[in-house]
């Protein structure tokens, strides 16, 4: 049988609660760490190239269409996030016959991979405006873990930021350029990346 002080005390208890609970529920959530500020991709004034060889000669490629989503605080790295979408039917080299063969099965199969991707999952700061970001690169469905390294710079005379960097990829490693066009004594196996994205709402490294 229950005491009269533990009855006293639960019908003491049963009154508090209500009122506790609506203060607790009243409360602000507890403030965690601040979403980083989203940037846009200025299209127009961005570019991404690529630079390979045939027959031992440098050539120059580009995708003429991609996008991007950027959350990133260049002053706290670490909770920012890059995921980069880029169209591969739109891989061209500027000569009409390479620019309808790029996306075809052998080389990017853009039927059936319309795009390839790159998504961060760490970004560390290196020190004045340059950054190193870590991350997945997905073409022709296949995944690779890359680092990038990035440099921030104000663009002179407005109100943009430039993102530029360069990554050297193994194209063979990605299926980009199948069948014979595995011979790399054709077209070599090392792709070099370079990137220049302007940015309109970043703030300063």
């Amino acid at each position: 049988m229950n005491s009269l002080p533990s009855r006293l005390l639960c019908r003491g208890l049963s009154r508090l609660l209500p009122p506790l609970l609506a203060l607790v529920a009243a409360l602000p959530a507890g403030a965690g760490p601040a979403a980083p500020p989203a940037a846009k991709l200025v299209a127009d004034k961005s570019q991404i190239v690529f630079v390979t060889r045939q027959m031992g000669v440098p050539v120059e490629g580009s995708f003429r269409k991609f996008d991007a989503q950027v959350a990133f605080d260049p002053k706290k790295p670490d909770g920012g996030s890059v995921a980069l979408q880029i169209d591969t039917a739109s891989a061209g080299f500027g000569v009409p016959m390479s620019d309808a063969e790029l996306p075809k099965q052998p080389w990017f199969d853009a039927a059936h991979f319309p795009q390839a991707s790159f998504q961060s999952s760490a970004i560390k700061a290196l020190g004045e405006g340059r950054f190193e970001m870590a991350g997945k690169l997905t073409i022709k469905g296949v995944a690779r873990q890359v680092t990038v390294p990035v440099s921030i710079a104000p663009a002179p005379g407005s109100n943009y930021s430039v993102a530029t960097g360069s990554l050297t990829i193994q194209r063979l490693d990605y299926k980009v350029g199948e069948g014979e066009w595995t011979d790399t004594s054709v077209v070599g196996n090392e792709v070099q990346v370079r990137f220049r994205f302007t940015l309109s709402g970043l703030g300063p490294p």
